[in-house]
């Protein structure tokens, strides 16, 4: 599943294509077809991430509500106007491919034939979006976009959404260092709610949001937290080092495109940085830990693989 920082990046380029111009929206699949007709022709004014979702309001003020879940992916096109990823999403088994539009002295003819079951299609003057198998893509109102709002924890990418709610609320947004200590206080706050293990914690999203598989096993490793520890026994240095760290490594993720978590000194030489060296301890079970001399763990806990070394980090001692 895509994790917040690919949302965002959707969300950047959906803005770069789209922001501010008139579209048309439809569903060629046709199980979009009545929403899609509410938003058709309208102005799309922004579009804005919280976690794993996506939102973009139009000049009705309505907004699209899009989650990608396993399988949903964007994939994008249009002419010279246009530069970006052709597609943002999952499954994505090369990553995004970064591509220009079309050559200057070709004329742009639109988007092509739909391919494949697609679910909803932006077109501009410029480019264009095609939406392929995502769990939710909806029109809703304001209020109800503050429901889907309303049950997500903290993100570590909050910038964009809290800009978004700025100009709406038509106040001042705060700087970027006031977004992420507010997001650690509301971190802090959830944790220390819960006595489940930290590894099941960071998985829920009403705890923080845009936190996936990856980002989860990264980050406990390289802040030596085991994924067995109570939430709650967590200090609060440990639980700002944590977050701060969730924040730094995915605005790496949103400028890189991929999800790179490993420092320098840490990655094999003579290997690729990008899958070779991206990571510590996701999907590298049986393999040598990059910093000790133990194997890297894996086990299936609450339906999801988890990723450790033991030896870096060891289970709470029982009180």
């Amino acid at each position: 599943m895509p994790e917040g920082h690919s949302l965002h990046r959707l969300a950047r380029q959906i803005d770069d294509v789209f922001g501010g111009q008139t579209v048309q929206v439809t569903s060629p699949q046709g199980r979009f077809n009545a929403d899609a007709a509410r938003i058709d022709g309208q102005q799309l004014e922004q579009a804005f991430a919280k976690g794993k979702q996506l939102f973009c309001r139009f000049s009705n003020d309505l907004y699209l509500r899009v989650h990608l879940g396993l399988y949903g992916a964007f994939s994008f096109g249009g002419d010279q106007h246009f530069s970006g990823a052709s597609s943002i999403g999952a499954p994505r088994k090369i990553g995004e491919r970064e591509v220009a539009g079309e050559a200057e002295h070709e004329v742009y003819a639109g988007p092509p034939d739909p391919v494949g079951a697609v679910r909803a299609r932006i077109v501009s003057e410029h480019g264009w979006a095609d939406l392929r198998g995502p769990t939710a893509c909806e029109v809703l109102d304001y209020s109800q976009v503050q429901i889907h709002l309303g049950k997500l924890g903290p993100d570590p990418l909050a910038s964009a959404a809290q800009a978004f709610e700025a100009i709406k609320s038509n106040v001042d947004s705060g700087s970027g260092a006031a977004t992420v200590e507010a997001g650690y206080k509301e971190f802090h706050k959830n944790l220390s709610r819960t006595k489940a293990a930290i590894g099941i914690t960071l998985m829920n999203q009403n705890v923080i949001s845009g936190v996936g598989n990856i980002y989860r096993a990264e980050a406990l490793f390289r802040n030596k937290i085991s994924p067995e520890l109570p939430a709650n026994q967590l200090s609060a240095r440990k639980v700002r080092q944590l977050w701060l760290d969730i924040v730094s490594v995915m605005e790496d993720g949103v400028r890189d495109g991929k999800i790179i978590t490993t420092r320098p000194e840490d990655r094999e030489p003579g290997l690729p940085l990008w899958p070779d060296n991206a990571y510590y301890v996701y999907q590298r079970q049986g393999m040598g830990c990059r910093r000790c001399a133990g194997k890297i763990s894996l086990a299936e806990v609450a339906a999801r693989k988890l990723y450790w070394c033991p030896r870096c980090q060891k289970r709470p001692r029982a009180k």
